[in-house]
C-alpha cells in the first residue's frame, strides 16, 4: 500500500469505472493524485497495476475527521479482503496524523460497505454511527440513473 503519484489518477479513473462507482471526470483523479495524496492509498499486484484504491480527505471545517470518499476494488481481485486491508491503512496513516475520526456516505442497499465500516469500527473498538445525510432530491434529477439517498457513517475515537 502507497500514497498515489499523478500517473495513477487515469488509473483511478479507470478503477472506479471498472467497479461501478460514482465516476468522476478524469482530470479530478489526477487532481486527486496531486491534492490528496497523503490522505489516499493504492494497492498494485505483484506485477504493479493498481488493484485498489481508497480516497479520502481531512474535511476542511472539520480537520479531526477524514472523509472517506470512494473505495474501488478491481473485480478480479474482489473476495481478498483488499478494501479492509486498504481502509486499515489509510485509518492507520490518519490517526497518526491525529485524526480521531471517520465519515463517509453509503447508499441503504450497499450491504458489503456496511458490513465493511462495521468490522472496522469494531476492530478498532470505535462507535459506530448511521444517520440519513443526502436524499435522492440533493442529487441532479430527470438522468435516467438518479442517484441514490445516501446515509452518513461516523466512526470514532479512533485508536
Amino acid at each position: 500500500m502507497e500514497s498515489p503519484s499523478l500517473d495513477d489518477g487515469r488509473h483511478l479513473w479507470r478503477l472506479a469505472r471498472d467497479s461501478g462507482l460514482d465516476v468522476n471526470s478524469p482530470y479530478a483523479y489526477v487532481l486527486w493524485c496531486r491534492d490528496f495524496a497523503a490522505t489516499t492509498v493504492v494497492a498494485r499486484d505483484h506485477t504493479g497495476a493498481l488493484r485498489g484504491f481508497v480516497t479520502g480527505y481531512v474535511r476542511p471545517d472539520n480537520p479531526d475527521t477524514y472523509f472517506l470518499w470512494q473505495v474501488a476494488v478491481d473485480p478480479a481481485f474482489r473476495g481478498r479482503r483488499l478494501a479492509r486491508r486498504m481502509l486499515d491503512h489509510i485509518g492507520d496513516r490518519v490517526t497518526e496524523r491525529g485524526i480521531r475520526r471517520l465519515e463517509a456516505t453509503v447508499t441503504p442497499d450497499n450491504a458489503a460497505s456496511r458490513a465493511l465500516f462495521a468490522s472496522f469500527a469494531r476492530d478498532r473498538a470505535a462507535d459506530l454511527s448511521w444517520t440519513p445525510l443526502f436524499e435522492r432530491g440533493h442529487f441532479p434529477a430527470g438522468t435516467h440513473d438518479a442517484h441514490e439517498a445516501e446515509d452518513l457513517v461516523r466512526i470514532g475515537p479512533l485508536r
